[in-house]
C-alpha cells in the first residue's frame, strides 16, 4: 500500500490499482493537484476534514471520482448538488475488488456543551483504518492505523493509549495541522509505542511511501 500525506488528515491511498483520497481539508496542502482518484472518503463535515471549494476543485480535475461519506455530510453536499453515496457504520464498498468498511457513529467529544456531528472512520483492505476524529476500535486486526495525535478532542497520552488498544504493526500520526511545531509531538509516541512492537513512522508531505 503506498501512502501520500497531503497533511493533517488528507491522504491519498493506493492499492491494487485503486486510489482513495481521504479528508480534502483546510489543513491540507496540493490535494487539489492529484489526478487518477477513484474514491473520496469524507469522515465529517468539519472544515479541517471537508472543504468544499478543494472538494469541488478535485472534482473538476476528477470528474468520475466517487464520494462516500456519512449522513451529516451529505446534507452538506446536497446543497451543493455534489453527488454522494452512504457509507456508514456497519456498511461496506467494494472497488476494483478494494473492500472499504465503515466504523463508528459520531465525533469524539470536544465539550459536553457542543453537539456530536456523524464520524464514520474507514478501514481500507483489511489494512489501513483511519478512523476520523475518534478513538474507534474496529474489532478487528490492523496493519496500518491513521494515529490522530493532536486537536482539540484528545491528549497525546489518550492518542497514545488508542494505539496500544489498537496494537497496529505501524501507525502514522495525523491530525496534527493545528501545531505549530508537530515535531516535538512526533518524539513521544515512538519511546511508548515502538518496546510495544508497534512502529510510529512520520509521514513527509507530499511524499509517497510504501506501508
Amino acid at each position: 500500500m503506498n501512502i501520500t500525506k497531503f497533511g493533517h488528515c488528507c491522504l491519498l491511498v493506493e492499492e491494487n490499482g485503486l486510489t482513495i483520497l481521504t479528508d480534502p481539508g483546510t489543513y491540507s496542502e496540493n490535494q487539489n493537484e492529484a489526478r487518477g482518484i477513484d474514491i473520496i472518503l469524507i469522515t465529517h463535515e468539519h472544515q479541517d476534514h471537508l472543504h468544499i471549494d478543494s472538494l469541488k476543485k478535485i472534482l473538476e480535475y476528477n470528474p468520475t471520482a466517487k464520494i462516500f461519506t456519512n449522513k451529516g455530510v451529505g446534507a452538506l453536499l446536497e446543497k451543493e448538488h455534489i453527488a454522494y453515496t452512504l457509507c456508514e457504520d456497519g456498511e461496506s464498498i467494494n472497488e476494483k475488488n478494494i473492500l472499504i468498511e465503515g466504523f463508528g457513529k459520531k465525533h469524539a467529544t470536544m465539550h459536553p456543551d457542543l453537539p456530536l456531528v456523524d464520524n464514520t472512520g474507514y478501514f481500507i483492505a483489511n489494512k489501513l483504518f483511519y478512523p476520523g476524529d475518534a478513538f474507534t476500535n474496529p474489532q478487528k486486526p490492523v496493519e496500518i492505523l491513521a494515529l490522530p495525535v493532536a486537536g482539540p478532542w484528545l491528549k497525546l497520552s489518550e492518542a497514545i493509549e488508542y494505539a496500544k488498544e489498537i496494537h497496529p504493526g505501524i501507525c502514522f500520526p495525523v491530525h496534527e495541522g493545528i501545531l505549530k511545531s508537530p515535531g516535538s509531538v512526533h518524539k513521544i509516541p515512538p519511546t511508548i509505542l515502538e518496546p510495544l512492537g508497534i512502529t510510529f513512522k512520520v509521514l513527509t508531505y507530499g511524499e509517497k511511501t510504501h506501508l
